[in-house]
């Protein structure tokens, strides 16, 4: 048995994950207790296998192997893939015979946490069944045995699997910034199998992170890309998180063409071949995803954020592909539904080789004046308690519509402003579109003033 200095905390069992920080609320033993709970649950449902990978965190290689030995003891065969992206392992999944896997990965956040994605009898879990993993060690309810492991590579079948499906019109020369993270591992030689030039940036496997943070959702993360591209011959950018799941594109002028504009790009091609189907989308996207979705013929649904959320969704609704505002994209169609920043990549490219003009092609999907993601920091656990007042008493004259489907999303006739709680950090989370910028600094005021009621002291970033 493995033992560790820190306490089990019930506050790293996210809604879709399980996080914390190394020395604090994360160690060996830790990851351990949570093989066990994880084994025992998938015995439960009649599994003997679980596949294991990690990112490329400094934290690792010890949590993994302790996760192993937690998973074994509850008589789970294990298969260890190795430092992969984290949809390598959700690939390994679906192709080697056992429905259950966790990947080892702090995702994009700064270099002191690790964590673990979940998939347990091909459900990502999320919410309740997260929880239960936390009461099942407090109760004891664990099951015991001795399991296997062995080691597998991944990496040969996942990239024949996806240079089989994608097929690029005309050889292309793109950029692409990894952030240090683990995708860098894979992605180079993914693209250049597909034909492509590749000019990498950042692609060493770095988990100290050390030139920009792995997180594409934000503007900055991209810049090393947006000067590449102008610097260079290469036509259009990919950027990548920390665990290779979500997917950042710059065109060659230095446009950041966000996930929800990529969304409306995908869902028009996939609809050309599931006519009148179901679009996934979270509720930070663009008003205008509804209306590319209406307009090719497809059923626009939007959604709470959240990975796991959105892949439960999926299968409730059979939609072909959805997207979150965040960069997961999960392709249903040609693919097997999981978010996939790699795959997501090439599928663009793949559309992109179709014209000779990928940027100007990209830079015309519809838009409105917006921001990125924006974030107000709050002590942990308060950034629900401010979305519960807000949901409860706020009140929003002039607008047309408050969606409190997850957070607050108030939709006025030539905007949005949109505050949720993050699930995995102590945050809220900001999003506002309109159609010019007196509107978008009416709308930020709208929301700024209704949080500030609840909480004066918050540090508005806008």
């Amino acid at each position: 048995m493995v033992t560790g200095t820190v306490k089990l905390h019930p506050g790293i069992f996210k809604a879709y994950d399980i996080r914390g920080v190394l020395g604090t609320t994360l160690d060996k033993g830790v990851a351990y207790q949570i093989g066990q709970a994880f084994g025992s649950a998938a015995v439960e449902c009649g599994e003997s296998t679980v596949v294991i990978g990690r990112d490329g965190r400094l934290s690792g290689p010890e949590l993994s192997a302790a996760l192993a030995e937690g998973l074994q003891s509850t008589g789970i065969d294990v298969i260890d893939v190795g430092m992969v992206a984290t949809p390598m392992l959700y690939f390994a999944t679906h192709t080697l015979g056992a429905n259950s896997g966790i990947m080892v990965t702090g995702s994009h956040n700064p270099p002191d946490y690790n964590g673990f994605k979940v998939v347990l009898a091909g459900a990502a879990i999320y919410g309740d069944t997260i929880t239960a993993l936390y009461q099942r060690l407090q109760e004891g309810r664990l099951a015991q045995g001795r399991g296997s492991y062995r080691e597998h590579s991944i990496r040969d079948a996942y990239l024949q699997r996806i240079v089989g499906d994608i097929k690029l019109s005309r050889p292309m020369h793109i950029a692409i910034d990894c952030g240090n993270g683990v995708a860098g591992a894979v992605a180079g030689d993914l693209y250049r199998q597909l034909g492509c030039t590749v000019t990498e940036l950042f692609c060493e496997v770095d988990g100290n992170f050390p030139n920009h943070h792995p997180d594409p959702a934000h503007p900055e993360n991209l810049q090393d890309l947006v000067r590449i591209l102008a610097d260079s011959d290469a036509e259009l950018g990919l950027a990548f998180d920390g665990d290779g799941d979500r997917l950042g594109v710059v065109t060659k002028t230095g446009q950041i063409i966000y996930p929800d504009r990529q969304l409306m790009l995908f869902a028009q091609e996939i609809l050309g071949r599931h006519p009148g189907a179901p679009i996934l989308f979270d509720v930070k996207c663009s008003r205008h995803v509804a209306e590319v979705v209406k307009a090719a013929g497809g059923q626009p649904l939007m959604c709470r954020t959240g990975h796991s959320l959105v892949k439960a969704r999926m299968k409730e609704t059979g939609a072909p592909f959805g997207g979150e505002m965040s960069g997961h994209l999960f392709f249903k169609d040609r693919w097997y539904g999981f978010d996939d920043g790699l795959y997501a990549g090439a599928r663009l490219l793949e559309l992109a080789s179709r014209v000779s003009d990928s940027g100007a092609m990209l830079n015309a999907l519809p838009q409105s004046m917006s921001t990125p993601e924006l974030q107000i920091a709050l002590p942990e656990g308060e950034n629900h308690a401010v979305v519960a007042q807000l949901q409860r008493d706020a009140q929003w004259p002039g607008a047309r519509d408050v969606i409190t489907l997850d957070g607050v999303r108030v939709e006025y006739a030539d905007g949005f402003g949109l505050v949720r709680a993050s699930n995995t950090t102590p945050v809220l989370v900001l999003r506002f579109e309109a159609e010019d910028a007196d509107a978008l600094h009416r709308i930020q005021q709208s929301l700024g003033a209704a949080i500030r009621a609840v909480r004066p002291d918050a540090v508005l970033p806008f």
